[in-house]
Formats: structure tokens, C-alpha cells, sequence
């Protein structure tokens, strides 16, 4: 009997492959850039200690503020519009229709594309003299905002549609059959179906959403440089954190910023599974 309980279940070495490149590559430079952010170093020499200076200027310093006031804005948006659209896009590619398939690949596209070659593409197309939009997009606060949100979007709704394509295609069909011979309409069973169907594969999306706009770089990087011009209202704080080591040589400054960053991500996620409900697993297939 314990032998067919253990059948098909890999022995628990299988993972240690895994755990070690994730240790190596992950723990082991977030625990080094923790300790860093308590030091004083400028990329020469050693480090010297510097007690909680660094973590005392990230949350007295009136720009670290702005800057957190930017990312949350730009992750409360961007979410919001990537959600709406891939979700949209999602069951609609798990329908029915013809040419389905061909759409669904032409709208990936974008996501095959790298970060800095969409940036250097919309910085071209956002140009004032040589762009075909017209007016100064990314010389406004507002509109160097926007084409942040749109151009993350652009990229990123492909990859979260493919997600909630996958989950769109699992509801059971008679469902929906069910529904019809009940009377209701698109909309009705687009509300009542669809979206509580799609719960998990909302709360595994938003996850990944809000992690990926947290650490944000290249688009601002390239396309705004935390600008409009000199001003840091489009600076959110992987940018600042770029700015600090890589400009000012102060990584110790910088380390107290990304091991913010990570802490921020981590909590903000483990709320996220815990509000949606995600991490108990309840299936929602449950009783068909």
C-alpha cells in the first residue's frame, strides 16, 4: 500500500537543482545587497559600515517619497489598464470565432520584443519633430505618465491575454449551455460565468502585474529618464535606485532601495494571495 501511495511522486532530490540556482542566484545577491544597504561604498575599496543612514534617508528624504507616490500611480494604472485589456482579449481568443488562432499569434508579438527595442521604438514614434504624434507626448507630466501605462501595456497585455486565454478555455461549456437555456444574455453570463470562473487566473495575473511595475526600468530609462526635462515626476524608484548607484556611486544608498523594493513586492503579493483567496486553492470546478 506505501508503495502505491509513493508511485508517480519524484523524489524530493528532483528540486534540489532548482533550490540551489534559486539560492545562488537569488537569495544569496539579495541577502549581500541587504547588508550592503547598512554600509557606506562607492564601488572602490571597502565598504564601511554606516549603521541605519541609508534606510534613514530613504524614509526622510522628500524624493524617495515622490518617487514611491509614482510607482504606486503607475502600478495602480497599469494594472488596471492591463487587466481590462487582456482579460477582454483572453476570452475573446478562447471563443470560437475563425482566424482565432492567427490573431492570437499576431497579438503576442510584442511580448517576443525586449524591453529597451520597444522603448527605443516608441521614443521614435513619440519623437516632437520626427514622431507621428503630434505635440511634445513625453515632454508633459501627464503625457510622459500615459505613455508609460501604454507602452508597459503594449508589451505585457499579450503575455497576462495568453493567461487568461489558458483559463477562459477550461470553464466547462456547460456552463454557458446551461445559462442560454435559462435565458440570459451575453453580458449575464459573461458576469455571472466568466469572471468567477476566472478568479484564480485573475489573482495569478494581478500578481505578476504588480511585481513586474514595481520593478520597472528600461520604459522610464529610456523614454523619460524620470523626466519631463529635470523634473523627477515620472521617477519611480528602480529608477531612482539606478541613479544612486550607478550616477551618485552611493550603493549603499542604492542597496537600501532595492531591498525596499523587494520587501514591498513580497508583502504586496503574499496580500494578494491572501485577499483573493488564491492560496487556498479552492478549485472552481468544485462539485461538477
Amino acid at each position: 500500500m506505501s508503495h502505491q501511495r509513493g508511485a508517480g511522486r519524484p523524489h524530493p532530490s528532483w528540486a534540489l537543482p532548482a533550490v540551489l540556482f534559486f539560492g545562488f542566484f537569488a537569495l544569496v545577491p539579495m541577502a549581500l545587497a541587504f547588508g550592503l544597504s547598512f554600509t557606506t561604498w562607492n564601488g572602490l575599496g571597502e565598504p564601511r559600515p554606516a549603521g541605519l543612514t541609508n534606510w534613514h534617508a530613504l524614509l526622510t528624504d522628500g524624493r524617495p517619497a515622490r518617487s514611491l507616490a509614482v510607482t504606486v500611480a503607475l502600478t495602480v494604472v497599469s494594472c488596471a489598464f492591463q487587466t481590462t485589456a487582456s482579460l477582454l482579449l483572453g476570452v475573446w481568443a478562447a471563443g470560437p470565432q475563425r482566424n482565432r488562432a492567427v490573431l492570437s499569434a499576431v497579438f503576442f508579438v510584442p511580448f517576443l520584443l525586449s524591453s529597451t527595442a520597444v522603448s527605443l521604438l516608441f521614443y521614435a514614434l513619440l519623437d516632437p519633430n520626427f514622431g507621428i504624434v503630434p505635440g511634445d507626448t513625453l515632454g508633459t507630466t501627464s503625457g510622459a505618465f500615459l505613455a508609460l501605462v501604454f507602452v508597459g501595456g503594449w508589451q505585457f497585455i499579450p503575455f497576462h491575454t495568453l493567461i487568461y486565454q489558458g483559463g477562459a478555455r477550461q470553464i466547462p461549456e456547460v456552463l454557458y449551455q446551461a445559462a442560454a437555456i435559462d435565458g440570459a444574455g451575453r453580458l449575464r453570463r459573461f458576469r455571472s460565468i466568466t469572471l468567477p470562473q476566472l478568479r484564480n487566473t485573475a489573482a495569478t495575473s494581478l500578481v505578476l502585474m504588480v511585481v513586474g511595475s514595481l520593478t520597472y526600468f528600461e520604459t522610464v530609462l529610456i523614454l523619460t529618464q524620470g523626466g519631463p526635462g529635470t523634473d523627477t515626476d515620472t521617477a519611480i524608484l528602480p529608477y531612482l535606485m539606478y541613479e544612486a548607484g550607478f550616477k551618485s556611486y552611493d550603493f549603499g544608498y542604492a542597496s537600501a532601495i532595492a531591498s525596499f523594493l523587494v520587501v514591498a513586492a513580497t508583502t504586496l503579493s503574499l496580500l494578494l494571495v491572501k485577499v483573493t483567496g488564491f492560496g487556498a486553492m479552492r478549485s472552481t470546478r468544485e462539485g461538477m
